[in-house]
């Protein structure tokens, strides 16, 4: 990203609270993209949102009202998944969409996938504005975990594409916007126009599996093959978030085992790769399925019905127009 792109997102920062991160994400990334007239999104992280939300007024009165900031964070922890969306921001001459999550919670669901809703945004290029407390460095548990659940689903041979898109469509399985509000095609065009962020952000994970002798590189058109042994898949599965394995557990079994140390530890049963891939992809549709809902109602009651309305609706109308 040029220094006058990200000095102009970043300038948006100045007549807010301060904040400990913040990335901007989608076709804003994409590159030679100059259409102004596309939203702008942010994830904002602070350490309280309440009181984040109660200070906006005194920079900005035109983002939230006075006395709305307890609503809006107990609709976002109660009913949503901890994070508030405010949409249709005009600054600037643009149109700008914010989230804000606590910080904790950002933390926690980066890595262990509790509620796999920003987890699975930070898994698809973000360029970050703020970074107070090297989120960076703890998104890279996210990333691996994310290798790891895409090749478990992927055959034995498939091309550098398919494994961006698998772990970009990782956060979509069993989200209901993608049954009537969003485009059939987004993974895809997610992964084109954004390939070499995906490369460069995912390099040094394919160079680990590759040392771990998970998988190879191949001269051949399709330019990736993987082990698809039993011991690779476990091993996959022992790199997924402790929560996904506990799920995992409780449908497939699980065996304790006793380390040299004298450490008790409990993994998942597999009795084959397929099975542990269905079992992986049903635990994250459900999770996905349940995060979603929840974010489409908190978003409903905190944004108001107008603001909600008029969103939804230019969601589907872009589901309908990559249907036609």
């Amino acid at each position: 990203m040029e220094t006058s792109q990200r000095d102009e997102l970043a300038s948006f920062l100045t007549v807010l609270p301060p904040v400990d991160f913040c990335c901007v994400y989608g076709s804003t990334l994409h590159p030679n993209n100059q259409d102004k007239s596309k939203m702008v999104d942010y994830i904002l992280g602070v350490s309280d949102p309440m009181q984040w939300h109660s200070q906006v007024n005194h920079y900005a009165s035109w983002m939230v009202h006075l006395g709305g900031a307890r609503l809006i964070t107990q609709v976002a922890d109660k009913v949503g998944v901890g994070v508030h969306f405010n949409p249709f921001v005009s600054w600037n001459d643009r149109k700008l969409k914010y989230g804000v999550v606590r910080m904790n919670d950002l933390v926690q669901d980066i890595l262990d996938w509790n509620r796999f809703y920003l987890s699975g945004r930070l898994q698809k290029p973000v360029h970050l504005l703020v970074d107070n407390l090297d989120i960076q460095d703890v998104n890279s548990v996210n990333k691996r975990a994310a290798v790891s659940a895409a090749l478990l689903l992927l055959p034995s041979k498939f091309t550098e594409e398919d494994l961006y898109a698998k772990i970009c469509s990782l956060s979509y399985m069993g989200d209901l916007r993608m049954l009537f509000a969003e485009d059939t095609n987004k993974v895809n065009k997610i992964v084109k126009g954004q390939f070499d962020l995906f490369q460069s952000m995912y390099k040094p994970f394919l160079e680990e599996c590759e040392t771990k002798n998970l998988l190879r590189f191949s001269s051949a058109e399709t330019n990736l093959v993987q082990d698809s042994s039993l011991s690779s898949s476990r091993s996959l599965v022992s790199s997924l978030p402790a929560s996904v394995r506990s799920q995992m557990r409780k449908l497939l079994g699980e065996k304790k085992t006793l380390s040299e140390t004298g450490r008790v530890s409990r993994e998942v049963c597999i009795g084959s790769r397929e099975e542990a891939a269905k079992c992986m992809e049903k635990v994250m549709k459900r999770r996905v399925m349940v995060s979603s809902a929840r974010q489409a109602v908190s978003g409903f009651l905190a944004a108001g019905a107008i603001n909600a309305t008029v969103y939804l609706s230019q969601k589907m109308r872009k589901a309908w127009n990559s249907r036609s």
